[in-house]
């Protein structure tokens, strides 16, 4: 009896595993977890550069980015194709126009320091993730 209930336990956890890294995305271009969180550092640093009473929060900033790490590893992403995806020029592209999509629906102008931070401070205000990577001075 004993041999039955364990065959049935082993098949249970591996019918599990394959269903988890099937669920996984194909490449991290994929994830809409990562895509989503590489966007947001990416409006941050635009927003960053383009207003000058906006600064990075680097100890939130670093958080997000080991938090990112830690969820592509345990979606089975080895440091080598992290690092691969965040060294490609065409991904890097990719980012920056969502990016740049997601700032001119919220009303960012590029060269104009008001909507700049005015943007800002509306992502902090609504505490998007981009808003928590910002402190935006009065």
């Amino acid at each position: 009896m004993k041999p039955i209930v364990f065959a049935t336990v082993f098949a249970i956890f591996s019918l599990v595993a394959v269903s988890a890294v099937a669920a996984r995305a194909q490449t991290l271009r994929e994830d809409a977890h990562v895509t989503e969180k590489l966007v947001a550092a990416q409006v941050g640093d635009i927003l960053r550069k383009a207003c000058p009473k906006a600064s990075a929060r680097m100890f939130v900033v670093f958080g997000e980015m080991m938090a990112l790490q830690s969820y592509a590893v345990s979606q089975g992403y080895d440091e080598a194709a992290i690092k691969a995806f965040l060294a490609d020029k065409d991904e890097k592209k990719r980012i920056r126009q969502l990016a740049n999509a997601y700032l001119a629906e919220a009303g960012f102008v590029k060269g104009d320091e008001a909507s700049a931070c005015a943007t800002a401070r509306a992502e902090v205000a609504a505490k998007t993730l981009t808003g928590s990577l910002l402190r935006v001075a009065n």
